[in-house]
């Protein structure tokens, strides 16, 4: 998670929302990270979960993530709850809880739903305090 808020505060210095993501392998390597640009790139799915999967993706020339981990600052929304679905990631860890976007304890709550497709691992609220803090001060300096 501390790669995952260094990556969030990158975000953040260039103007995106401060989510920073990464995928883990099932050896414990990271092989993809990733940082919002929504903003930069004027697209909405450019989430860093998403960019992250698919980064992972690419490297290991495959369409699953079988065996590995997504690491994300943010409770996933439900886009991205339901990508990490179909990549089948084992787990996903994540630090603040967003009860207005989050589509994994909040919204949608993809997981829970019969006809999700596969239901990771999920842990929660992993450095809680350090994710929210950087969110308060980005959305604060919108103000």
């Amino acid at each position: 998670m501390d790669i995952a808020l260094k990556l969030a505060q990158h975000a953040c210095d260039t103007g995106e929302i401060p989510v920073g993501a990464l995928v883990i392998d099932k050896h414990g390597n990271i092989i993809a990270q990733a940082i919002n640009q929504v903003e930069n790139q004027q697209n909405p799915t450019k989430h860093a979960e998403i960019l992250a999967l698919q980064q992972a993706c690419e490297l290991l020339g495959q369409k699953r993530l079988i065996g590995c981990t997504l690491v994300v600052t943010l409770e996933p929304c439900s886009m991205c709850a339901g990508a990490a679905s179909h990549y089948r990631v084992d787990r996903i860890v994540f630090g603040a809880y967003d009860p207005k976007g989050g589509g994994i304890e909040h919204g949608a709550c993809v997981f829970s739903h019969r006809q999700t497709l596969h239901k990771p691992e999920i842990i929660g609220g992993v450095q809680e305090q350090a994710s929210q803090k950087l969110l308060k001060f980005f959305f604060q300096q919108l103000r």
